[in-house]
């Protein structure tokens, strides 16, 4: 039996491996559990028992040594594979052309959207997605239990029910109000949420660009002209802008804008629901009980508000008809922007 040991010993130390077919050959003859070694041990059981324990411990040390060879044989292999593989590059071949990535279309739109801004004045202003309720409602001029509350399904965080996430990022305007004085010209571009089902044409995460300007003698004809300016440069000069009334708690009046559709350019198809009209945005004039609720003097200063969705920006730009898409990082879809820098 120690002649078995023995030899089996001599194999290991002589052992040698230059690739995976030689590594594994090796493996299956000492190290698994049909290997040799495994064989040894079965062996033990006609041992006699006071030769036993001298004998198993030789036995261990078999099984360690073949484990601790594997190892070597192991570095010994992939550097052999290592210095063979750098021999054979030829360093003065010209590199392999690589495939550049691409903007995501949402992040392309949304520079978009902030470049045209920002070319008239308007800064960009952040703030938190996880907001209180006086920021994100009341502030805003939502009173407790008012209706107007139940037009946004909102993610409440259950340790404490005036802690939720942001509804939209009208939230930023509240606290820009409050620790700036005006004159106010920002845009506020971000995600927010929405406890929506998920489908082709909603999602409860999604992203918005919200604007505000306050100063003196701000009017409606102030409000018009911007998002005219907008939506000529962001659609072309040959869009058509309509402005339809419409209600929101921190404006008033309110209005809400359509533009004329981008595929089939009024004719009426499924996208506008043959109207030839497309909403883009909502708008209106800062309600004085939100200028008041930020310290700023209603009687001295009047402002506009407006916001949109950049997915819906997008759709319009790119034809994009399911939202769905934007967030599921399909590469066959990304693909499809390879263009966009």
């Amino acid at each position: 039996m120690q002649d078995k040991v023995d030899s089996i010993l001599a194999e290991i130390t002589n052992a040698s491996a230059v690739n995976q077919a030689e590594l594994e050959e090796y493996r299956l003859k000492f190290i698994s559990k049909k290997s040799v070694i495994g064989a040894l041990f079965q062996e033990l059981k006609n041992i006699p028992n006071e030769q036993k324990k001298d004998f198993g411990i030789k036995m261990n040390e078999l099984k360690q040594a073949a484990q601790v060879k594997f190892q070597e044989l192991i570095v010994s292999a992939n550097s052999t594979n290592s210095v063979e593989s750098s021999e054979h590059v030829d360093l003065t071949l010209p590199p392999a052309d690589g495939e550049p990535g691409s903007m995501h279309p949402l992040n392309y739109v949304r520079y978009q959207i902030i470049e045209v801004f920002e070319r008239i004045g308007f800064n960009v202003a952040d703030g938190p997605e996880i907001e209180d309720d006086w920021h994100n409602f009341t502030a805003l001029n939502f009173p407790e239990n008012h209706p107007a509350r139940e037009m946004q399904d909102t993610f409440f965080i259950e340790r404490d029910p005036d802690i939720l996430l942001r509804t939209h990022t009208s939230n930023v305007q509240t606290r820009l109000m409050l620790k700036q004085k005006p004159p106010i010209r920002s845009i506020m571009p971000g995600r927010v949420f929405r406890n929506e089902a998920i489908s082709a044409r909603a999602h409860c995460v999604f992203h918005q660009v919200e604007g505000l300007y306050i100063d003196k003698n701000v009017s409606f004809v102030d409000l018009k002209q911007t998002l005219y300016h907008f939506a000529k440069e962001m659609f072309g000069k040959e869009t058509k802008v309509r402005y339809r009334p419409s209600y929101f708690p921190f404006t008033e009046p309110s209005a809400e804008i359509d533009i004329s559709c981008q595929i089939c350019h009024g004719d009426g198809c499924q996208l506008c629901k043959y109207t030839g009209w497309v909403e883009i945005a909502g708008s209106g004039m800062v309600d004085p009980n939100v200028l008041s609720n930020c310290g700023i003097d209603p009687e001295e200063y009047t402002g506009f508000a407006f916001g949109m969705g950049i997915e819906r920006i997008t759709q319009l730009k790119f034809r994009v008809n399911d939202l769905r898409l934007y967030t599921e990082n399909d590469v066959r879809f990304l693909k499809q922007f390879r263009t966009l820098h």
